[in-house]
Parts: structure tokens; C-alpha cells; sequence
């Protein structure tokens, strides 16, 4: 009886209430300290948005799998590697999720975790984190995981160890890795910061461990400082460069059965992805990877499974918002057939549209040339389709440059032609900081022309609110023209009355439409000029332009880039031309209005 009464009482074991609401104090705490771990952010490359990336990540586990409440931890922790999988960005929030799986795939049958269970779900989740990567690197969020699992499992194995006190134990080794990062790294070390994603990590432990000192309290914190915030740290210098051959930060979401990782890591590699990670199930797979060209690391994964959630973030773009904290970012979509040399002289940013051919789905451009689309097309024996970007797509170029600098200024497609327009204005919601959302009453080339006007009043200066006025300004004084040699796509998908299409065969005429001033495609004539249709449109749209003024111009080719040149060449011996360009037509118009379609942008000069 006396030895019955000595033996000590077993250690409270965690609960799936109290884990929920630990999870959500760490979720919290990680989106409270997104602008610091932004501020601090150098590996591997310094674009700001290891911040935005892990926040983005925790909310999408706090708006499903920790939104419901939960009796059983190793159901609720499966939903959240679930939901932390669908929902991760960034190289930071895949190994964090892929951590956050292995914690479910550990503790699936458990109904509550003791220390010992505690230790060995992290042990599983450093483990899968490590294994997500194809080249892991020492001195980042990686070290700080196993060191939190090491001294985790030195902790458990203690005689009736408390799992919420082996926690904060664990927590305390796990910031001494983090302040040891930058002697791992001489890149931290030069810049004068800890690893952004090591930070958000322990930033996220720090919740939960609020969580299991206070209570509910935490949970009321929503706002709270994370560790370390305080220290006069000095903005870190950016003195990587982005590679340009892996200047874009790709990601998708691969869906299947018995999806194998590895042989899918094995073809990522083999075709040049850099800072690859593959997180995951054999159901669900996360890829991340910085490449050249989008689409090698999409066709890739197409081999193994559906691919969706597609992303490709230019990190040129996102270093230059970095850079630049007093300038207004200006965003526009892809229906605007800006040529690339002015994209890149003024630091423009493209959200691109959805494009569907042959049932698989890509992203206009960056998932999908414009030469690569016109030849499927040709091939294919169904009409592409387009759609507008989600909401979530304009989100995250919203949340960066807004994070970085004052304003921003979007120049969308014209409203009554697409839906893209609202779905940037429903990005825009909630913004830390002013976009401006802007109808351009055009498409292609005049939305092209209004977009470059944007961006360079943003260079010499302008706020926001000036750039927006001088836009309403220009809208009606640009005009855009299309001239299409093959009308079925434009007809069937109703952006050319149905009438026009049997008037058009019987009569050979070359059917010319200009945008509206309501922003509407219309009919506005036709050419009987087959053999010389492009010197015939030139001298259509040079009568009814304003004579006397100075225009800019872009003229843009479906597939017919000679058409395009002998078009430019008319304009230019009847107008007088300050600026002009030659671009290929994407997708966005391209489906719809088929190839050897022509486009005219004129707006008068500065």
C-alpha cells in the first residue's frame, strides 16, 4: 500500500481541445510577425516574402482544420498537414507543412499525446521536413526543427515527463539554434539577421507555448509582438541578386493516387529545378521550385498526377518592390499584351489569366507561351478557354508590394469584357495598404498602353491618387482596335455578334472591332483587302484617329508576326510615333479572337 502511494500520478496528456487552440496561438503569433520576417528575409533569396508565405500557410490551417473543433489529436492534426499542404507558399511554408504532415502521419490513431507520443510526431515531422528537400541546407528553419526534436526527445524520456513542460524545454533549444543561424550561414552573418523561416518557426512555437502557460488568454492575443521584436536590428542589405535563369518562384499542387515522391523529386532534378521541395502524401503533393520557364516544373508534375493550384511569382519583380519603399507599385493582368521590354523597364507585375486546352489548365505566359499556345491550338480539336485569375492570385501580388511599398495602383481589364477586374478588386479588401483598383475600358494593347502610362508617373514620382486621376484621364483618349481574319472563336464565345459570322463568309470581309467608350468589343467595319489586309487596317484606323497628335503605340500579332511588322510599318508612314512596340497576343485574346489577328493601341504621347 505504502509503494502504491508513492508512485507518482501520469503526467496529463495534451487533448485535441487544448492542442487546437495551442495551434491557433502559434498561427496567430506567426501572421502577427509576417512584416518582420519579411523585413529579414535573405535565404535563399532575398524577395521579402518568407513572412507572407508562412502566414499564408497558418491561415490556410486556421480557416479549415482549426476552425472546427476536434476530439481526437491525430484526426485533427492529419487535417492540418492536410490543409497546411493545400494551402502552403514559398519554400518556407512547404517545409512547414510537410513538417505538419508528418506530425499527423505519426499521431494519426492517437486520441491525445502524452510526452513520449509529443516527441515522436516532431521526430517524424524533422524527419519528413528534411526529406522534402532535394538539397538541404544547415542554418535554417531545418536546424531549428531538429533541434527542437532532439531535445523533445531527450525531455520524454524523463519518468513521467509533463508534455506541455518537455514543450517549453524543447523551446528553449530551439531558440538557441535559431540565434546560432547565422554562424551556419555567412549570408545571415553578413546581413546581420537570424534565417526568416528559422524565426517564424520558433515564432510559432512561442504561441503555443503562450497558449499552454496562460490559457485562453493567448488566444485574445491576436496582435502580439513575436520574440525578438523589439531588438534594434537594422534593416538587412539585399546584396544577393536573384539568378535570372530561376528568377521565378513556382509552385502547384499535385493530386493523385500513390503518388510516388521520390521518382517525382528524381524528375524535378533532372530537369534543372532549383531550391526544390516536394512535400506531402502519396495523395497531396506540394511543389516548390525556382525555375526559368514555369511550365517545365508544371509538365513535370503532370507526369505524376492532376496538377493544380499553379503559381509562379517573378522574384526580380519582388526584389525590385523590396527596393523600392517609396515608389507606387503598379500590377496589371496578362489580357494586357504588354511587351516584356516594358514590363521590365518599369518593374511592372502581370497576373495572369487561366488558360484550358486539351483539359489541362495553365497560366497565360508563365505556364504557357503565346507561341506554344497558337501551336496546340492548332493541333487541338476543342477551343481553348480562358478564364479570370482567383481572387488568391491577385492576393498574393497585393500582399507583397504592399508589404514593401506605400500604394498600388491595378489596371485591369475592361469590366463588361471579364470578370478579372472583381476579382482583384475582391483581393484588394482588407489591404494594409491602398490598391487602387482601376477599369481601363480596354483590352490588350490600350490596357497595355494605360498600364505602361502607370507605371512610368509611379517612376518619376506620383502617388497613387495622381496616377489614378491622369489614368481616368487617358481612358477615353486610348483606343484600341482589332482586325481578325477568323471570327468562329470571337462569335462563339460571344464577343462578336452571332450575325457577323455568316455576313463575314459570304461577303470575304475582314471584320474590324474597337472598344467601346463603355468598354465593350464592337463592330466598327470590315476590309475587302485580303493579300493587303495589314496596310488596309493601318489606313482604316490612321482616317479616324485625331489628325495632329503624337501617339504611342503598341501593335500586337496572333501568330503572325509578319502581318504584325507590315502593320507597325503602315502606321508608322501615316502617324506620327513617338514610342512603339511589337507584341505577340496572348492567350486572353488569342482564344477568343484566333489566329492572325491583328490589335492597334494608341494613346497620345506625354
Amino acid at each position: 500500500m505504502t509503494e502504491l502511494a508513492l508512485s507518482p500520478a501520469p503526467a496529463p496528456a495534451i487533448t485535441a481541445a487544448a492542442l487546437r487552440r495551442a495551434l491557433i496561438a502559434g498561427a496567430r503569433r506567426v501572421i502577427a510577425a509576417r512584416d518582420e520576417l519579411n523585413r529579414i528575409n535573405v535565404f535563399p533569396v532575398p524577395d521579402g516574402d518568407t513572412g507572407s508565405n508562412l502566414a499564408s500557410t497558418l491561415a490556410s490551417v486556421l480557416h479549415g482544420a482549426l476552425s472546427r473543433r476536434s476530439v481526437h489529436t491525430g484526426e485533427l492534426l492529419v487535417r492540418v498537414g492536410n490543409d497546411a499542404i493545400d494551402g502552403a507558399r514559398g519554400n518556407s511554408g512547404a517545409i512547414m507543412a510537410q513538417f505538419l504532415v508528418g506530425l499527423g502521419e505519426q499521431a494519426r490513431a492517437l486520441p491525445q499525446l502524452d510526452a513520449a507520443a509529443l516527441a515522436a510526431a516532431v521526430r517524424r515531422g524533422a524527419d519528413s521536413a528534411r526529406a522534402a528537400l532535394a538539397h538541404p541546407v544547415e542554418g535554417t528553419i531545418l536546424s531549428v526543427i531538429a533541434a527542437f526534436a532532439d531535445a523533445l526527445d531527450e525531455r520524454a524520456r524523463r519518468h513521467g515527463a509533463a508534455p506541455w513542460q518537455a514543450f517549453a524545454d524543447a523551446l528553449q533549444r530551439a531558440r538557441t539554434a535559431l540565434a546560432d543561424t547565422p554562424r551556419q550561414m555567412p549570408l545571415l552573418q553578413k546581413a546581420g539577421v537570424v534565417d526568416a523561416g528559422a524565426r517564424g518557426f520558433v515564432d510559432w512555437l512561442e504561441g503555443i507555448a503562450a497558449y499552454a502557460e496562460g490559457g485562453p488568454r493567448a488566444l485574445r492575443l491576436r496582435a502580439a509582438t513575436a520574440a525578438g521584436a523589439d531588438e534594434a536590428l537594422e534593416a538587412p542589405h539585399l546584396h544577393q541578386d536573384v539568378d535570372p535563369r530561376f528568377r521565378y518562384c513556382t509552385e502547384c499542387l499535385l493530386v493523385g493516387e500513390r503518388i510516388d515522391r521520390v521518382a517525382l523529386r528524381a524528375a524535378l532534378e533532372a530537369a534543372g529545378i532549383d531550391s526544390l521541395v516536394v512535400a506531402g502524401s502519396d495523395s497531396r503533393v506540394r511543389v516548390h521550385g525556382h525555375v526559368g520557364q514555369p511550365q517545365v516544373l508544371f509538365d513535370a508534375c503532370a507526369a505524376f498526377g492532376r496538377v493544380e493550384a499553379m503559381k509562379a511569382d517573378d522574384m526580380v519583380l519582388q526584389q525590385r518592390s523590396v527596393e523600392s519603399p517609396a515608389t507606387v507599385a503598379v500590377v496589371t493582368d496578362s489580357a494586357a499584351d504588354l511587351p516584356p521590354a516594358l514590363a521590365d523597364r518599369f518593374g511592372i507585375h502581370v497576373v495572369p489569366v487561366r488558360v484550358s486546352l486539351d483539359g489541362r489548365d495553365y497560366l497565360d505566359r508563365l505556364g504557357l507561351t503565346a507561341a506554344e499556345f497558337y501551336r496546340r491550338m492548332a493541333d487541338s480539336a476543342r477551343l481553348p478557354q480562358t478564364s479570370q485569375p482567383p481572387p488568391g492570385d491577385f492576393r498574393r501580388v497585393f500582399e507583397h508590394v504592399l508589404a514593401h511599398q506605400p500604394a498600388g495602383v491595378y489596371v485591369g481589364v475592361s469590366r463588361p469584357l471579364s470578370g478579372t477586374l472583381q476579382s482583384g478588386e475582391t483581393a484588394a479588401r482588407g489591404q494594409r495598404a491602398t490598391m487602387h483598383c482601376l477599369d481601363s475600358g480596354h483590352v490588350s494593347a490600350g490596357q497595355a498602353l494605360l498600364a505602361w502610362r502607370a507605371a512610368e508617373l509611379a517612376a518619376a514620382g506620383a502617388d497613387a491618387a495622381a496616377i489614378a486621376a491622369e489614368l481616368e484621364r487617358l481612358r477615353p483618349q486610348t483606343q484600341t482596335w482589332a482586325m481578325a481574319r477568323d471570327i468562329r472563336h470571337a462569335v462563339r464565345g460571344g464577343r462578336i455578334p452571332r450575325w457577323a459570322g455568316p455576313l463575314v463568309r459570304w461577303t470575304g470581309l475582314i471584320p474590324i472591332a474597337r472598344v467601346s467608350p463603355q468598354g465593350l468589343l464592337k463592330v466598327a467595319g470590315g476590309l475587302l483587302a485580303r493579300r493587303a489586309a495589314p496596310e488596309a487596317f493601318a489606313r482604316h484606323v490612321a482616317r479616324r484617329v485625331p489628325a495632329g497628335t503624337r501617339w504611342r503605340l503598341i501593335v500586337g500579332h496572333a501568330d503572325a508576326l509578319a502581318d504584325g511588322e507590315r502593320l507597325l510599318a503602315a502606321l508608322r508612314q501615316r502617324l506620327s510615333i513617338d514610342e512603339a512596340h511589337l507584341v505577340e497576343v496572348g492567350p486572353a485574346v488569342g482564344a477568343h479572337a484566333g489566329q492572325g489577328t491583328l490589335v492597334v493601341g494608341l494613346q497620345p504621347a506625354p
